[in-house]
C-alpha cells in the first residue's frame, strides 16, 4: 500500500485574494483549506500576508480552519495604503522545510515566483501551482509550472462565501 502525501501549500493570500475578487466573488477559506487537503493532500496550508492589527478577528478565523499563518510586517505606500511583500517570505519557507514535505501546492499568479516553480518542477517537488485568475496569472508562472498548473475561476460554485 502506498504512504498517502503529506504536501505543503504556500499560499500568496493577496495574489489570492485579489485574483478572485476581479473574478466577481469572494473565497471561503474554510472551504478552501478543505478543497487542499482533499484534493491536493495538503497537511499544512502556510498563508503569507502583511500583518494589520485591526484584522485579528479575521487571522482568528483562518487559524481555526487549519491555516499557518506567516506575517509581514507593513509599511505604508506614498497614498498611505499598507504594503507587505511576501515574496521572499514564501520562498524561503518553502525552501527551509524542503524535506518535511512530498509535494509544494504553490499559489499565486505573480510571476516573482518564477524561480520557485521552475525549481520544484526540476526536482519533482511541484504538485501543483494553483493560480487564482487565468486572465491574471503570469506568463512566467505559466511557463515554469507547464501541466503542472490549474486555475480557480471555474471554482465558483465550490468555494464561494
Amino acid at each position: 500500500m502506498q504512504k498517502p502525501l503529506k504536501n505543503y501549500a504556500f499560499i500568496d493570500s493577496q495574489n489570492l485574494n485579489l485574483g478572485i475578487r476581479k473574478l466577481g466573488w469572494r473565497l471561503d477559506y474554510k472551504k478552501f483549506r478543505v478543497y487542499l487537503k482533499e484534493k491536493y493532500h495538503v497537511e499544512k496550508a502556510f498563508l503569507f500576508l502583511g500583518y494589520l492589527k485591526e484584522n485579528e478577528k479575521l487571522y482568528q478565523a483562518l487559524r481555526s480552519y487549519g491555516y499557518i499563518l506567516i506575517f509581514k510586517p507593513t509599511v505604508k505606500d506614498r497614498d498611505g495604503k499598507a504594503k507587505g511583500n511576501i515574496d521572499a517570505d514564501l520562498v524561503l519557507k518553502a525552501l527551509v522545510d524542503y524535506n518535511k514535505y512530498d509535494k509544494a501546492v504553490i499559489i499565486t499568479s505573480d510571476g516573482d515566483f518564477y524561480c520557485l516553480i521552475k525549481y520544484f518542477y526540476r526536482k519533482n517537488k511541484l504538485e501543483l501551482t494553483l493560480s487564482p485568475n487565468f486572465k491574471r496569472c503570469s506568463r512566467l508562472v505559466k511557463i515554469s509550472a507547464r501541466e503542472k498548473i490549474d486555475f480557480m475561476n471555474d471554482l465558483k460554485d465550490k468555494l464561494k462565501i
